[in-house]
């Protein structure tokens, strides 16, 4: 089983204070390097979508490959280090993403950026749980919350810097210039782990790795989200995304059977007997949705529907990152004192009020208002985040935590890759609703439609335009401002769906605090 080749308990009271902050000091670095990754490129999806001559679907899949590689390899960390050692195995997956960020950066079409992407994901996937677990074991008990927030900074708040420096990237040079800006902060990572971090290996027979359910997990993730992406395109009710949805559904049914049955389980489904890890993860999902497609979606938002460059549209996250850095770790050391049932209630609502605000944002919203906007939805994530980390570790034994915080990983960044994708879907469903609703209005009877028209051609002729085309020229800017004004209630009614969804997590929040002791 997964717990018999977890590496020996590390003795957190052996270990010096500056060795504790050298240690958790290399593993952050590594995590956030990869995490700025998987949001520098949000800023850059229009231009990508222009270089390569795709719509948002496709172009999105730059930051959902990611997400999702990520998710599937999170799994296999337990596996890496039972075989390699945090240290070397840290350290390979540096390397591993260095090349990925390579490849991105010349990347000349978009199948060759999500084979970069898939490389980068890979590593990214390792990295945390082996980062987490690490440092966690190298904090006593009693100061474990505190730990976990530790790790909440770094991988929090790499996500709100990303686009503001993607953004000041895109605007200075171009967007494949981005791929390579998290790799200098990745080297250093690399020279400190080979310095710092353990070297804690199982001695004795190393268990053969579950090929099996790597191939049913990563089938499950692609299918469902390949069905979910290409829905609009295709059609929801074709064979081809009902073959995707029904096939990656089945594949996730039998990867969870194989897993309860088998000797050497990716995925340690014991852990959810206990009713406080059971409910951490229902809330780890809804957080990672919530938190990655928000991530996603505001720096897109910005700049279609708010005209923002793509540096302005960076910056809008930027107070709210350093927001977040100031109180997670307050937010930690009061985890290691009260239920997480507070602060994790406190979290959802906030995050619920933030969300419904952003969705009364159109383009006449000020940057200022974006950006307090943001800071609340941040408070809420640093509120969240170091509370149900750290109700999660504590309801896994001493010996399942590099198994407890694969898993918890997993489910995160497993609720992130499919919000920012049903955000995208959302987005793009009720867009073409709401533009084919307001078309519908612009008929020749309509004498506010005819009005708009002759005054958009009058300012046309004033410019010089002929007058047999000054119809068809005021035609095509009705066509703009009606898309202009669709994109933006298709954003609005993806953030209030995602308060709706993001609400859910009370309910499990309750549950958490009734079966969690304080402070254990």
């Amino acid at each position: 089983m997964t717990s018999k080749v977890a590496a020996a308990p590390i003795d957190p009271h052996s270990i010096s204070e500056f060795r504790r902050w050298s240690v958790t000091l290399s593993g952050l670095l590594g995590a956030v390097s990869m995490i700025l990754s998987a949001t520098v490129v949000n800023v850059a999806v229009p231009s990508i979508m222009g270089a390569y001559g795709i719509d948002q679907t496709i172009a999105q899949w730059a930051s959902t490959v990611f997400i999702t590689t990520m998710v599937a390899s999170q799994l296999m960390s337990v596996w890496v280090v039972a075989h390699l050692g945090q240290r070397n195995a840290y350290a390979m997956t540096l390397v591993l993403f260095a090349a990925g960020g390579f490849v991105c950066t010349l990347a000349p079409n978009m199948d060759t950026l999500i084979v970069g992407r898939v490389m980068q994901g890979i590593s990214a996937g390792v990295v945390q749980p082996l980062v987490l677990s690490t440092i966690i074991s190298v904090f006593p008990l009693e100061r474990r919350g505190f730990a976990v927030s530790m790790y909440s900074v770094g991988v929090t708040l790499a996500p709100s810097f990303g686009p503001v420096v993607g953004g000041a990237i895109l605007d200075a040079l171009t967007w494949r210039h981005i791929f390579i800006v998290p790799l200098p902060l990745a080297f250093i990572a690399f020279l400190l782990g080979l310095s710092f971090m353990p070297q804690e290996r199982k001695k004795g027979p190393k268990p053969p790795f579950d090929w099996t359910g790597l191939v049913l997990v990563v089938t499950a993730c692609f299918t469902v989200m390949s069905g979910l992406a290409n829905g609009q395109r295709w059609g929801w009710h074709s064979n081809e995304v009902l073959v995707l949805l029904v096939g990656g559904t089945a594949a996730g049914a039998i990867f969870l059977w194989h897993q309860m049955h088998s000797k050497n389980p990716m995925l340690d489904v014991s852990l959810f007997k206990d009713p406080s890890f059971a409910s951490a993860m229902v809330i780890a999902f809804l957080f990672g949705a919530g938190n990655f497609a928000t991530n996603y979606a505001i720096p897109v938002f910005t700049q279609q529907v708010q005209g923002f460059t793509a540096t302005a549209a960076g910056m809008v996250l930027v107070p709210a990152g350093i927001f977040l850095f100031l109180i997670t770790p307050l937010a930690g050391r009061l985890n290691d004192h009260v239920s997480p049932r507070y602060p994790i209630t406190a979290g959802v609502l906030l995050f619920v009020i933030a969300a419904w605000f952003i969705s009364k944002s159109d383009v006449n919203t000020a940057f200022i208002v974006m950006v307090l906007f943001t800071m609340l939805s941040r408070l809420a994530i640093g509120l969240v985040m170091p509370a149900m980390g750290a109700a999660a570790i504590r309801a896994v034994p001493e010996h399942k935590i590099n198994a407890g915080a694969a898993t918890y990983n997993f489910v995160r960044q497993l609720g992130g890759a499919f919000g920012t994708l049903i955000f995208v879907v959302i987005t793009e469903q009720r867009t073409a609703f709401h533009a084919d609703a307001m078309a519908a209005t612009q008929t020749s009877g309509n004498p506010l439609s005819r009005e708009f028209i002759e005054k958009v051609g009058r300012v046309l002729g004033e410019s010089g335009l002929p007058d047999a085309q000054q119809t068809a020229g005021a035609l095509n800017f009705l066509s703009k401002v009606i898309h202009a004004q669709a994109t933006t209630l298709g954003f609005q009614d993806a953030f209030i769906v995602s308060a709706i969804v993001f609400s859910t997590a009370l309910v499990p929040a309750w549950i958490l605090g009734r079966t969690t002791k304080t402070g254990a």
